[in-house]
């Protein structure tokens, strides 16, 4: 039974799909909007968030843990200098995902998630 498990599993092993994630939000972090289906941009919707609420606050254990996610220690300082300012007085909700069309192969929908 798959009670109170929040994530999607997106066809993938652990390990797998975390990688996959950790890689698609450093791609959002460095290219500030990113193109993927809709499963994957939830799910990378919900570590993204977590990372910038991290960055917000400017501190060795919350650098530690962002690192630990980014899969390119150099966008460290984009994020903490650039992006976590923007969003210095918003709660959340720095993220946006937008539909866009379905896949021609196999009518995957197809959704654009970006920075707000």
């Amino acid at each position: 039974m798959r009670h109170k498990i929040a994530h999607n599993k997106l066809s993938r092993k652990p390990a797998h799909r975390n990688l996959m994630l950790r890689s698609m939000v450093t791609d959002l972090i460095r290219l500030e909007s990113i193109t993927t289906t809709s499963a994957r941009a939830k799910e990378v919707r919900r570590m993204a968030e977590k990372v910038i609420t991290k960055a917000k606050q400017n501190t060795l254990h919350n650098r530690s843990q962002v690192g630990a996610i980014l899969t390119d220690k150099s966008l460290m300082n984009k994020l903490f200098t650039e992006i976590a300012p923007r969003y210095e007085n918003r709660p959340g909700g720095y993220t946006r995902i937008t539909k866009q069309s379905f896949r021609k192969g196999d009518a995957a929908e197809i959704s654009k998630l970006e920075l707000v």
